[in-house]
């Protein structure tokens, strides 16, 4: 039988931070009850914020540059609720999102650890957390 593992797809260039380690929690503006192992997968479409964009040091620009794939894996170790800006921007240093994109009235920070870059497996995304069978990890040691 075959192992179902999650992953979670997340628009480039935050995948590329996930996975580096540097972005440690990733926004959502829903919970998850999800902990454990999750793979990163590069969304097929990059996210168009200036912002983000400037966040990337430039030795993880080839990373930002794979997408439609899972490109690394971290443990979720925590959701995070935050219901106001001020909470959501002493953060910032660990989600790199600005305080105004805070959205009342709640929005969800999903906390990384032990985040590590796994070589490129292309695979179509979804939306939220989605299963993938382990046959598409075959050859890839994790």
């Amino acid at each position: 039988m075959d192992t179902t593992y999650y992953a979670l797809s997340i628009k480039q260039p935050w995948a590329a931070l996930v996975v580096a380690g540097l972005k440690t929690i990733e926004i959502r503006t829903w919970p998850t009850g999800q902990l454990g192992r999750v793979f990163i997968h590069a969304a097929r479409i990059p996210d168009d914020c200036e912002h983000a964009w400037a966040s990337v040091p430039n030795e993880l620009l080839p990373l930002t540059k794979l997408a439609g794939g899972l490109i690394g894996q971290a443990e979720l170790i925590e959701c995070i609720t935050y219901r106001d800006a001020k909470h959501f921007g002493q953060d910032q240093a660990q989600h790199y999102n600005l305080p105004e994109w805070f959205q009342a009235p709640v929005m969800f920070g999903f906390r990384f650890a032990n985040a590590k870059r796994l070589p490129f497996t292309r695979l179509k995304g979804q939306l939220r957390f989605f299963e993938f069978p382990a046959s598409v990890l075959d050859g890839i040691a994790s």
